[in-house]
């Protein structure tokens, strides 16, 4: 009886995991979710590039146009 009891119980169980997961449109709102955040971050991470080139240059200019003093004594 003990065991019988038991099989059932982990029957129960595994019906109440498999009825907890997430359902289809769930996923797909997740997925969307997921896409839109990669998205946002790699225009970021772009624009983050394109302003750190910017600079780079920038300071590049800077040094060409600023002649190198050096001091005699």
């Amino acid at each position: 009886m003990k065991k019988v009891l038991s099989v059932i119980a982990i029957a129960a169980l595994s019906a109440s995991f498999v009825a907890c997961g997430p359902s289809a449109e769930e996923q797909a709102a997740a997925q969307a979710k997921a896409d839109s955040l990669a998205n946002a971050m790699k225009e970021a991470f772009s624009t983050l590039a394109v302003d750190t080139a910017a600079a780079a240059v920038v300071d590049t200019a800077a040094a060409v146009a600023t002649p190198a003093t050096t001091e005699t004594k």
